[in-house]
């Protein structure tokens, strides 16, 4: 073999792309291991293929499933604090179809929670004060992230006191649900019969998460085969088609579909009531007051949340939902930074990823950046079209509906728990749900998950092992 083609062999053996299946989409994805190409043209085509369905309606369908979050949280702040409805929504719609582009996953983009428990529960914490929080949270998450120092914070988190966390993520979405249905009246449009309904139906199109069918496959099997005569085609068995038909309906987007025709059937007048275009984006003014209690109030309790929820588990669960697309705790830091850094000074609601919309989505069907991206150019449609006025028909939107999107979020968000096989990592892992959920802090979750994981470790301690390799026992093998 010549010179010239020993290095044409082992240029093309450099170039192939390691392949995995992800036995959960059913589908070949690239491996993290491939060599990136920085080149304009690779560019384009890595986030060509990071936007293509991998189903059309699946995909759809997957968008939904962050909505039981999302427009809570996002329509509370503007009915209660004056939030711009219109620039958030034009913000957040250009963060999806980014993040969809630079990922290639369902990344979610949802509200900062703790900041707008905050500003829900004091009035004197308004608009420069939630935006305040905003920024000062996304600057520190950018500097942890480019300075290196949130991948070595990814590295030393155990992956159970990580499970902790998601499990009590869960649990409280679940629970909040729960409550949320548990206060509807019976009947009605916004009734807790038409919640059941929803409900029910979900879990007989998802069942409890295996593999969706996408519709686009419903014709590849028409004809099971022919006798041998050549003569007539065996048609598939009636009820076997209707059981595939069923199986691959889009289930939370026709829930989502109900809720709107409800909520302009609750209030027709709602009509009347929307203003058509975009609303008016000014800079937000900032006193040092502002500037203060939102990093008291906002900021403090808010970026012990964003650090685990909205970068180390979304990592860890990253891994697990999508093998072979794995991210690092910088690059989810970065992306968090910019989005607040940019947004808030616009009045833009802070946002973050997180672990319960990125199994939400991927519990309705969401595979690709694709998904996230078609829900980031709906609502840039309705932010420059409806601007803030779309309040008045979310306003209307039942509840219950929203209840039932928002536990199904939960319940796949919690069963990420399910690989603990040892009872001390279940221990360190209830340990930490138990708090989060009792003190309703993550944070505090986190620190009594970590003192209880080192004195584990430190009780396992011999002379003929050092700290740091019994520290790192279980950690290396997890990862």
């Amino acid at each position: 073999m010549s010179q010239q083609e020993h290095n044409n062999n082992n240029d093309h053996q450099s170039s192939t792309i390691p392949i995995s299946l992800d036995p959960e989409a059913g589908q070949v994805v690239a491996s993290a291991t491939t060599r990136t190409d920085y080149s304009a043209k690779g560019v384009v085509e890595k986030v060509k293929t990071n936007l293509v369905f991998r189903s059309k309606w699946a995909e759809i369908n997957g968008a939904m499933g962050d909505l039981g979050t999302y427009i809570p949280i996002v329509l509370a702040l503007t009915l209660a604090r004056d939030l711009n409805l219109g620039t958030t929504l034009i913000f957040t719609g250009v963060y999806n179809i980014i993040t969809g582009a630079i990922y290639g996953v369902p990344m979610p983009v949802q509200p900062m929670k703790s900041i707008a428990a905050e500003a829900l529960s004091d009035t004197g914490f308004g608009v420069p004060e939630i935006m305040a929080a905003g920024i000062l949270t996304g600057g520190t998450v950018f500097v942890l992230g480019v300075t290196g120092l949130m991948q070595l914070v990814y590295r030393l988190i155990p992956l159970c006191v990580v499970r902790g966390i998601q499990l009590a993520q869960g649990l409280s979405f679940a629970l909040t649900a729960v409550k949320s249905l548990g206060q509807r009246h019976w009947v009605g449009l916004d009734g807790l019969i038409l919640a059941i309904v929803c409900l029910v139906f979900i879990v007989i199109v998802n069942g409890a998460g295996e593999k969706n069918r996408c519709c686009g496959d419903l014709g590849h099997d028409e004809d099971l085969g022919r006798d041998r005569n050549g003569g007539s085609t065996i048609k598939k068995n009636k009820t076997d088609r209707i059981r595939r038909i069923v199986f691959s309906l889009p289930s939370a987007f026709l829930v989502f579909i109900l809720g709107v025709v409800l909520a302009f059937l609750r209030r027709h007048h709602v009509v009347h009531e929307i203003k058509f275009g975009p609303s008016s984006i000014d800079v937000v003014k900032f006193s040092k007051h502002a500037w203060k209690k939102g990093f008291i109030k906002g900021t403090i309790p808010q970026l012990p949340l964003t650090l685990l929820n909205s970068v180390v588990a979304v990592v860890k669960l990253s891994s697990d939902l999508f093998p072979g697309r794995e991210f690092t705790a910088t690059s989810l830091s970065v992306t968090v930074g910019l989005m607040n850094l940019i947004g808030c000074w616009f009045g833009a609601m802070p946002m973050c990823h997180g672990a319960g919309g990125l199994a939400g989505q991927y519990k309705f069907g969401g595979r690709s950046g694709g998904c996230v991206a078609l829900l980031g150019a709906a609502k840039l449609v309705l932010g420059l079209v409806l601007g803030t006025s779309l309040a008045h028909v979310l306003n209307q939107f039942p509840v219950g509906i929203l209840g039932v999107l928002l536990l199904f979020a939960g319940i796949e968000l919690a069963m990420c728990s399910r690989d603990m096989n040892t009872k001390e990592d279940s221990f360190v892992m209830l340990m930490c749900t138990a708090v989060s959920l009792v003190g309703s802090s993550a944070a505090l979750g986190f620190l009594v998950g970590m003192i209880v994981y080192v004195i584990l470790r430190l009780r396992n301690w011999t002379k003929d092992k050092p700290l740091s390799t019994i520290w790192m026992q279980k950690h290396d093998d997890q990862l």
